[in-house]
């Protein structure tokens, strides 16, 4: 038996089938990954979008490293110099005010709802419009926040406060508006949506709506956060400053780690008792997100997310002529869809056999994320997979 093989069936005798893998991996190194018989792969997918600085980045094999050997876990009983550190450099490249630390996009999300909730309660406030296509996580009320019904199916009832509008269209999100009404939460680039990006006028008029009706504009940064779409924040690409975000994926490049990024307004709403996390935020994992965090500003890689993903979409874009079958590429930076019109389940597939790791969405968008690192020769490798297998 191959251990590719022993892996697999190991995996079905223990794991709950929640996902359904088709391959295993054993050791990855910067956008290239491995699986147990040596086959070499080029990772667009990277973890989706956890490893915007590449599989085991040197800084944060050092920094998680040395953190293991000093200190791993005191709980939020107690001070904490990595936290602290960690708050303020998200502060200062977000929002300027304080941040709740959790160990994923869903609790983020959740710290999101829940400060949200809080604000609004003294006046009955508790809805929150979202917007269709959306995702948010898995989690009961992150669920129900999503506007997909695959994945509330077979969860009802699902907990209420929670309308849908239709993305890019205010009408419809002031359609929703009403008396028990406290936020509007939305992605600034839908990812499990297809790669939709928010429309600038959209997002101004969201911040607008908001300032009219006392309403918090919340954003899920979760996937399009931490320079994937070539600025630390896809909001930051529009006119439009939300009251507060939760980020998470790329945070940790894989470590797990999630924040609620608040403004000045929504900074001490939380107090002691309304809201916790075991390990939320530990030593080690703050010290592998600031190492993140220095290895993009350091290396570049916002700027070259945003300078070289474009370049690369629009080098994706001639993959249409002589295709029907594709219907447009949009996105942003490096978070980009190939548009089909068909399911893009199968070509996936075929791209995986040939060598390059990409993802369906929303059932006929290839979605592509790759580090935001990934190399010039590696972006020309993808793309001759890409022209012959597409």
């Amino acid at each position: 038996m191959s251990k590719h093989e022993e892996i697999k069936q190991m995996f079905h005798r223990y794991v709950m089938p929640t996902y359904a893998p088709k391959l295993a991996l054993v050791r990855g190194q910067g956008t290239r990954v491995w699986d147990p018989d040596g086959k070499t792969y080029l990772d667009f997918i990277a973890g989706i979008a956890v490893l915007n600085v590449g599989h085991s980045h040197p800084r944060v094999v050092d920094a998680i490293r040395e953190q293991a050997g000093r200190l791993i876990h005191v709980s939020n009983l107690y001070y904490t110099e990595n936290q602290a550190r960690l708050a303020r450099k998200l502060s200062d490249v977000g929002l300027g005010g304080k941040c709740f630390f959790g160990n994923s996009g869903a609790e983020a999300n959740e710290g999101l709802i829940k400060l949200a909730r809080l604000w609004g309660h003294a006046e009955n406030r508790y809805e929150i419009v979202c917007m269709k296509n959306s995702f948010h996580g898995r989690t009961l009320a992150t669920a129900a926040a999503t506007g997909q019904s695959k994945v509330q199916k077979g969860f009802d009832p699902m907990p209420e406060g929670f309308r849908h509008a239709d993305f890019n269209d205010i009408g419809s999100v002031r359609a929703l508006v009403n008396e028990k009404t406290v936020a509007v939460l939305l992605e600034a680039v839908q990812g499990e949506g297809g790669i939709l990006p928010a429309d600038p006028v959209f997002m101004r008029d969201i911040r607008a709506l908001c300032d009219e009706k006392n309403l918090l504009m919340l954003c899920d940064e979760v996937q399009c956060g931490m320079g994937r779409t070539g600025r630390w924040f896809g909001y930051q690409a529009y006119d439009a400053v939300p009251d507060a975000f939760s980020v998470a994926k790329a945070l940790g490049s894989g470590y797990p780690i999630g924040a609620l990024v608040a403004g000045e307004k929504l900074s001490d709403v939380f107090q002691p008792g309304n809201h916790a996390s075991t390990f939320g935020g530990t030593p080690l994992a703050c010290a592998a997100a600031l190492a993140t965090m220095e290895t993009i500003e350091e290396e570049g890689l916002i700027e070259r997310a945003r300078t070289v993903g474009a370049t690369f979409a629009k080098r994706l874009r001639g993959l249409a002529d002589g295709r029907d079958h594709v219907v447009d590429v949009r996105g942003r930076g490096f978070m980009l869809g190939i548009v089909l019109n068909r399911p893009a389940q199968d070509i996936c597939a075929r791209l995986a056999e040939n060598g390059l790791l990409t993802l369906a969405t929303a059932e006929n968008v290839v979605r592509m994320l790759p580090p935001l690192n990934v190399t010039d020769e590696e972006l020309d490798q993808a793309f001759a997979i890409l022209d012959r297998w597409l």
